[in-house]
């Protein structure tokens, strides 16, 4: 398997400047820091944040003005284009969901077209103090006042309140005459369905298969650990985890899927004491990452002791201190074929609902015991 490449730092200072101004952390009209704050920000050469802020202004995200600094420009959408709103709560938090944004802006289909991200008014102090149920919120109002062409939707996850403000956003979108398209979860919990089209994975194959990848790897003790509130995606590949194990002839103990805290070295040693899994399938590679470090803390051995894998294959899954096994998500194929989907949705509103599922690639590296 390829190595892949390390990313120039200035594409890294360009790709974490992108990810604040399309966030709404920097609104459009405020004055970006000055290179030489950025160059500390960073650890970069001047030469290095000048290119990635003239990379920024290629893009039309800012405009540079001579003797007066940058500034972020207001989303322009081209003569005879449709604008579509992007209402991700959780950007910059899941890492799957700014490479869909970047497929969704790469597909040819998006020329005529312009991806607006809503920003909560006041600036980013303001933005900072509300919670993330205000500000997905706010968003959903931001979008239906614009009357936005459509509005690309992640449901929100990792709070107690998500399922109910969820559904919220969809039935103002929906009594706004918005069209929808889902990016990786339902509105609902699992098994629960829902009105509006889905774009990302099977996720219930995708817990199949990465825990099938264990048991062919001689596992017979098989954990699986999520976090707590998260969102239907995790159900759906708990239920491929359980799957996986019945075809396979094996037992499912309830105590052995748990949702707790990977980060937490008590809860996870606890788990540990009690069940004595040689294997942890986990939610996603967010999960794993905590687990992996609280395991090591806590003097177990990856693979030797327990194996583990996880779900995504974000950047840092291979930098891990034993890289993780994953499957790989299509995200920029995610992000085209989302925007395909919204294009059909608004030509053709009778279609029936449908969910676009792509498929994910098996990433084998040390952590489950199956490479060199």
């Amino acid at each position: 398997m390829a190595k892949r490449e390390a990313v120039p730092k200035h594409q890294q200072v360009y790709r974490a400047l992108e990810r604040e101004i399309r966030s709404g952390r920097w609104k459009a009209g405020e004055r970006l820091p000055s290179e030489a704050e950025l160059v500390g920000r960073f650890g970069a050469s001047r030469i290095t944040v000048g290119r990635a802020v003239r990379d920024l202004q290629r893009a039309g995200l800012v405009d540079r003005r001579a003797g007066s600094g940058t500034y972020v420009t207001r989303p322009r959408v081209p003569a005879g284009g449709l604008s579509f709103g992007l209402l991700i709560p959780d950007l910059g938090e899941t890492e799957i969901f700014e490479p869909i944004c970047q497929g969704m802006m790469a597909s040819p289909l998006a020329g005529a077209h312009a991806l607006l991200w809503g920003s909560v008014p006041g600036g980013s102090g303001a933005e900072v103090g509300r919670s993330k149920e205000e500000r997905a919120r706010e968003l959903c109002r931001q979008y239906i006042e614009r009357r936005v062409s459509g509005v690309f939707f992640a449901p929100l996850e990792l709070t107690p309140a998500k399922d109910e403000v969820n559904r919220r956003i969809a039935d103002s979108l929906d009594e706004a005459g918005i069209p929808v398209v889902l990016l990786d979860r339902t509105v609902l919990p699992y098994p629960e369905r829902g009105r509006h089209d889905l774009v990302g994975i099977d996720n219930r194959r995708a817990g199949y298969v990465i825990t099938e990848h264990l048991l062919r790897q001689g596992c017979r003790r098989l954990g699986f650990v999520g976090v707590r509130n998260a969102a239907a995606t995790v159900d759906a590949r708990e239920s491929g985890y359980r799957e996986a194990l019945y075809r396979w002839a094996l037992p499912h103990e309830a105590s052995l899927a748990r949702r707790l805290d990977p980060s937490e070295a008590a809860e996870v040693g606890a788990f540990m004491e009690s069940e004595r899994p040689d294997g942890i399938v986990c939610a996603n590679d967010w999960t794993a990452a905590r687990l992996m470090h609280a395991l090591l803390g806590l003097g177990y051995r990856v693979p030797q002791d327990v194996r583990i894998v996880g779900i995504d294959d974000v950047d840092y899954a291979r930098l891990l201190p034993v890289p993780l096994t994953t499957l790989r998500q299509p995200t920029r194929e995610i992000g085209a074929a989302a925007l395909g989907a919204m294009l059909e949705r608004v030509a053709h509103a009778d279609l029936p609902t449908r969910d676009i599922l792509l498929q994910g690639e098996l990433v084998v590296r040390r952590s489950c015991g199956g490479a060199g």
